[in-house]
């Protein structure tokens, strides 16, 4: 066996995809979009209690459609689903879609993220957004931090919003024998996030005076109440992709499995304020098959390694009152370790 890379690749290593973000230049948000122009065999995988999401019964293995031609990742709530209206007029403007005698239909299944709290929450991704990043899509390795969908993204929030700090998008993969898994994973969770290989908290809830992490498990552990802010106001979403040759149950096996990957990284996680919600594609591009061992192996490791990625390339943001660090600037807490 051929030894394996380093999971420091992206999404855009597995053939037949494309990524491309739009960021709101007027406040930190933004949508993410996924390209498969050929289609790729589609599963999606919801834990998250407040998911916001679009054409995800679709995906379930025993309904009719298998492929899906882009998945939209948006921050702004449920208004930003309106964006993949916007990457249904660019696909359908390049002729990629489902052919149904009448001319083509697009299939964009969609997840969105809570970033309203980070400036003036009149503006989110629309279809415009969900067009210009269509747009701006290629095969390069996409940019990670605080752009598209996680351009507004916080973590840490299991204490209350000011102690809070910043999440972002992440992206990795790896490849073994031929076969690339590769994950993008849009971080704005309630909990915090975690070095699955080290137990550090990496970034997260920080003790009250804002100066160090406090590593929310061991501070619930002990006791002390949360005081999150309103349901449904977190959520890590993604994309786990092959090119290995998938099924429709393969699919959503991988994605359901990379969930895996989110809770490796990131604790608490799935909570009652999360809408954690996980697409897989398979668009074959290897031009052979994996066992779902291997498969699904690949894709809690990349998904738990794109959510490090996301804080880790993330920038410190202050907005009004509020000032959110990121894990490159915050002293870590010697209680950090489990």
């Amino acid at each position: 066996m051929s030894k394996p890379q380093s999971p420091i690749g992206s999404i855009t290593d597995v053939g037949g995809l494309e990524v491309g973000h739009f960021t709101d230049a007027r406040r930190p948000t933004g949508c993410t979009v996924v390209i498969a122009r050929e289609g790729a065999v589609a599963g999606v995988d919801v834990r998250g209690a407040a998911p916001g999401t679009r054409e995800t019964e679709l995906l379930h293995p025993s309904n009719l459609v298998e492929r899906a031609h882009a998945v939209l990742l948006a921050g702004g709530s449920a208004w930003g689903l309106d964006a993949a209206s916007g990457v249904m007029r660019w696909l359908e403007e390049n002729s990629i879609g489902l052919p149904v005698g009448f001319g083509l239909v697009p299939i964009v299944p969609a997840a969105v993220l809570f970033d309203l709290p980070v400036g003036d929450a009149t503006i989110r991704p629309d279809a415009s957004a969900g067009y210009q990043a269509c747009v701006s899509a290629g095969r390069n390795r996409p940019t990670e931090g605080n752009v598209g969908a996680g351009a507004g993204a916080l973590v840490g929030k299991i204490f209350g919003l000011h102690r809070a700090m910043r999440g972002g998008i992440g992206s990795a993969s790896i490849t073994i024998d031929g076969i690339t898994v590769g994950a993008i994973i849009a971080c704005n969770a309630m909990g915090d996030v975690i070095d699955p290989d080290t137990g550090e908290v990496l970034a997260g809830a920080r003790t009250e005076d804002g100066r160090s992490l406090l590593n929310s498990r061991k501070a619930l552990m002990a006791g002390e109440g949360p005081k999150p802010v309103l349901a449904g106001t977190s959520t890590t979403i993604g994309v786990i992709a092959t090119d290995a040759t998938l099924t429709k149950a393969q699919a959503h096996r991988l994605a359901v499995v990379a969930h895996d990957g989110l809770a490796r990284s990131i604790n608490p996680v799935h909570t009652m304020s999360d809408g954690d919600t996980l697409f897989a594609l398979g668009t074959g591009k290897a031009g052979k098959s994996a066992g779902m061992m291997l498969l699904s192996t690949l894709a809690a490791e990349v998904t738990a390694q794109a959510v490090l990625r996301a804080v880790l390339a993330a920038r410190s943001l202050t907005c009004g009152q509020m000032h959110w660090p990121a894990a490159t600037e915050l002293v870590h807490s010697p209680t950090s370790a489990p």
